[in-house]
């Protein structure tokens, strides 16, 4: 089954599913991240003085504020990971070494019973339970699609009870990680349904260069706190509730 979409003056025709980035984009996780993303910069920082500014920065984390466009907002554990090494390993340490250091403090900031995720520190955007909803029962087939892990992806969707609406959780669990269109691929292969009548919905850039590479039906960017900036995307909308039936 496909329908049309509008979303602000666009038009998208013959459209079977959609993909949503979670990030951002359905959660509302910017304060926790930024969180983690201290926590793991103070962690390095210990047994490296001096690291942790710069680190910080390097995560998009600037004057208390998280970067929607950083590397804590839209990249993976592993690149994040990647990136600590890089700036320890700056310091003379070995790369071998260096690795080590960044996945111990990323492991204990993981495991800290002070940063979990709970409804009340990342939830769910007001727009998203009736959209997903909507959409679900108008014959669309959802997913999601996330650089958080996959099992974090269904940890969300179980925690707001989403089952009944979202068919496909998707993660970054190896070393494909967006904007690689073969995630978006993935994602449409296991909802069963072509990449040309698939939108994808996101916050990040990343998101909208992946669909366009993937030949998407559509990249629709939503701006939750950011200024407009259209970017690579079709269109942008401020909510949610912008996706509309036609």
């Amino acid at each position: 089954m496909s329908i049309a979409i509008a979303c602000q003056d666009l038009k998208f025709d013959n459209i079977a599913g959609i993909i949503f980035d979670k990030d951002g984009t359905l959660e509302n996780s910017w304060t926790y991240w930024r969180l983690v993303g201290s926590e793991r910069a103070r962690l390095i920082d210990a047994q490296i003085p001096g690291v942790g500014e710069p680190l910080m920065m390097a995560f998009g984390i600037l004057d208390d504020q998280l970067d929607p466009q950083g590397l804590m907002a839209v990249g993976s554990r592993i690149e994040n990971e990647i990136a600590a090494a890089a700036y320890i390993a700056e310091t003379g340490k070995s790369w071998h070494e260096s690795r080590k250091m960044a996945q111990s403090a990323f492991s204990e900031v993981a495991e800290s019973k002070y940063l979990n995720k709970i409804a009340q520190s990342v939830p769910i955007y007001d727009d998203v339970i009736e959209t997903i909803k909507c959409l679900s029962n108008k014959g669309l087939k959802i997913g999601i699609l996330s650089a958080d892990s996959t099992a974090a992806v269904r940890e969300f969707v179980v925690k707001h009870q989403l089952q009944d609406w979202i068919q496909v959780c998707l993660g970054t669990d190896g070393e494909i990680i967006k904007p690689d269109p073969r995630l978006f691929w993935q994602a449409c292969k296991d909802l069963g349904v072509a990449p040309e009548e698939t939108l994808m919905v996101g916050d990040a850039d990343v998101d909208m260069t992946m669909a366009k590479t993937a030949k998407a039906a559509g990249a629709v960017e939503i701006s939750r706190r950011q200024s407009p900036q259209l970017g690579s995307a079709d269109t942008q909308i401020n909510s949610l509730k912008e996706i509309q039936f036609l």
